[in-house]
């Protein structure tokens, strides 16, 4: 098979993707036909399938099978395990993380916030809270920074929930309809 024929089919399938899932389906299906254990084809047909189509399954088989076909490719982990979460795996999106910290030229701060992520599914919110905050230590980009702190600001927001500030007539009026309940 000829590499460059092979790259071109995986070149176009990320250059349509999301865009075009016509032809990201095309350009993938062409890849995968010529090498079944591409990493890149196996990675971005995963990420079709949970992210366009919402199947889960099909996604983590793809994602596995890409990791099967390169240990160190970096970018899958995050994806991989982020449909581990939505698929409620919890379980092994754990060891993926665990695991996904022993690569090389992975970054850990995304690695952390899909950690605090699945805590915070779990209902571990203080774990959640103390692991976004520990986060933003190994982030390099402001944008980035900026949405572990709206993470942050959500999760603490479901610790303690605004109160609804009621009246000081409604309180009255239940008081006396509570007397009025009783004497009757």
């Amino acid at each position: 098979m000829d590499t460059n024929l092979l790259s071109n089919y995986v070149l176009k399938a990320i250059d349509a993707y999301p865009y075009d899932l016509e032809e990201t389906v095309e350009n993938l299906n062409y890849a995968l036909s010529y090498e079944s254990d591409n990493a890149y084809a196996l990675y971005l047909m995963g990420r079709l399938q949970a992210e366009q189509l919402g199947d889960y399954e099909k996604a983590k088989h793809y994602f596995a099978e890409a990791l099967a076909s390169k240990m160190d490719f970096a970018k899958v982990y995050p994806k991989y395990i982020l449909v581990l979460i939505w698929n409620h795996d919890f379980d092994e999106a754990q060891k993926l993380i665990d695991f996904a910290t022993t690569v090389r030229s992975i970054q850990k701060g995304e690695l952390m916030v899909l950690q605090a992520q699945l805590f915070e599914c779990q209902g571990a919110y203080k774990k959640a809270l103390k692991t976004f905050k520990k986060s933003k230590l190994f982030v390099y980009n402001n944008s980035f920074i900026s949405f572990i702190d709206s993470e942050i600001t959500r999760v603490k927001n479901k610790i303690k929930p605004k109160k609804k500030k009621t009246s000081k007539k409604k309180k009255k009026n239940k008081k006396k309809s509570k007397k009025n309940n009783k004497n009757d």
